[in-house]
């Protein structure tokens, strides 16, 4: 890890200490998840098929799972997992809830009532990945709000383990969301099965779930096509900032730094402070955690990267997290409430030194499926709204177009679009006969 003086830095050596591990996909993945989905749009489940047995060694004769397996895996979770998988939903289900956007009516004029009217997206894809371990908090995460949203149809895929099987885990994540279409499908084939369409895989509107570099890639590969899916944002490797003061707990600082470089070696930390001693302090921690972690070795290649940066001031530090805009930040203060408004950009907010960023990947309830890569600064994380469109609505009487038709008038023939203007005044010539 670097430990930084921000104050020693001229911009060039700002911009870098704040440049994330990943510059950009590589054009050789590009060029590689082109062939893919150009191969799916080709074979179809033949070609998915294919490409399961040379990406996951596994040759699978069924792509759906079957009725009988998502019994099977709820047979094989024990009750306190379960128990934690119903808690967590539950949470996140209250939270999404009270945040769902409502539909509403006005007049706007005499005579001119508007509205907007919520629609869900009739087909939604949802990608769960498992490439260093599975994850069923992810299937609930992008579960709940398809729900809640009412989408029609909802297809999740996710990759297969070497024995042909899903997660269990992730089936009864799958399941509690009522998500019963569910493939063993995994990497940018995933991807181009739901954006294209097989004869087993559905093609879907809109594609949800975080992914590698060829999920990634494959996401804005299909978007980009003509009538290709929505996505829901651009993703990239974990990362998490952390601003904290004299007063923090190193050990706790430290234990959510390895939370995030637990994730992958591209996975990126930083810390800022006002305070030498507790960068000092984070260090001596780091080290004796880090020895004791069971993924010690992809958490040490993040690690190479991380950055402790002392700053002057805790407003600098702030001031720094809005220019880095990151996917988690942890207000690591005693007054952390008293700093949410300097917060501009960030994907998910910790108040305080009892809110690990872990308790929002997993049960308190908010979406762990955020933008990534500086995305904060125009992306939310993913909602009960990501699944729907709004959809505005206006009914318009003659005494109405009456009241706003003027309006409409003047500024169509400023633009010099006399269509318009015309569909106008023939409508207020007509109410005006009465």
């Amino acid at each position: 890890m670097k430990r930084i003086d921000w104050n020693t830095l001229d911009e060039a050596g700002r911009g870098a200490a704040l440049q994330r591990p990943t510059l950009g996909i590589a054009e050789s993945v590009r060029e590689g998840v082109q062939r893919i989905i150009a191969q799916v749009c080709a074979d179809g489940d033949f070609a998915l098929k294919a490409l399961t047995r040379r990406f996951d060694g596994v040759e699978l004769d069924r792509l759906r799972v079957s009725a009988d397996e998502f019994t099977t895996a709820a047979a094989l979770i024990d009750d306190a997992l379960k128990q934690a998988l119903l808690e967590a939903q539950q949470s996140i289900v209250a939270w999404h809830r009270a945040g769902m956007s409502a539909e509403f009516e006005i007049d706007t004029a005499p005579g001119v009532r508007c509205g907007r009217v919520l629609r869900p997206i009739a087909r939604v894809g949802l990608y769960v990945p498992a490439g260093s371990a599975p994850l069923p908090s992810t299937a609930l995460m992008l579960g709940v709000p398809a729900m809640l949203a009412g989408c029609a149809e909802v297809v999740l895929c996710s990759p297969p383990r070497a024995d042909g099987s899903l997660d269990p885990a992730v089936l009864y994540a799958a399941q509690l969301c009522g998500i019963d279409t569910v493939f063993k499908l995994g990497g940018a084939q995933a991807i181009a099965a739901m954006a294209i369409g097989t004869a087993s895989v559905p093609r879907c509107d809109k594609l949800f779930g975080p992914g590698n570099t060829w999920v990634t890639a494959a996401k804005q590969a299909v978007s980009s096509a003509e009538n290709g899916p929505a996505i829901d944002m651009p993703a990239g490797p974990s990362e998490v900032l952390v601003i904290a003061d004299a007063g923090a707990n190193p050990a706790f600082v430290a234990a959510d730094l390895l939370s995030q470089a637990e994730h992958g070696p591209d996975s990126q930390v930083l810390l800022l402070s006002d305070s030498a001693a507790l960068l000092d302090a984070v260090v001596v921690e780091l080290e004796r955690q880090l020895a004791l972690l069971p993924r010690a070795q992809i958490a040490a290649q993040a690690l190479a990267h991380a950055r402790l940066i002392a700053v002057r001031s805790l407003a600098e530090a702030f001031a720094i997290s809005n220019r880095y805009a990151p996917e988690h930040l942890i207000l690591a203060l005693r007054e952390p409430r008293a700093g949410l408004d300097q917060v501009l950009s960030a994907g998910s907010v910790f108040l305080g030194d009892y809110a690990p960023e872990a308790l929002g990947d997993y049960c308190s309830g908010t979406n762990h499926v955020l933008p990534t890569g500086g995305a904060a600064r125009a992306y939310s994380g993913v909602s009960v709204a990501s699944f729907q469109k709004s959809i505005s609505v206006q009914a318009v009487s003659a005494d109405g177009i009456a009241a706003i038709g003027p309006c409409a008038l003047r500024i169509a023939e400023a633009e010099g679009l006399h269509a318009h203007a015309q569909a106008v005044r023939l409508r207020i010539d007509s109410g005006s006969g009465r």
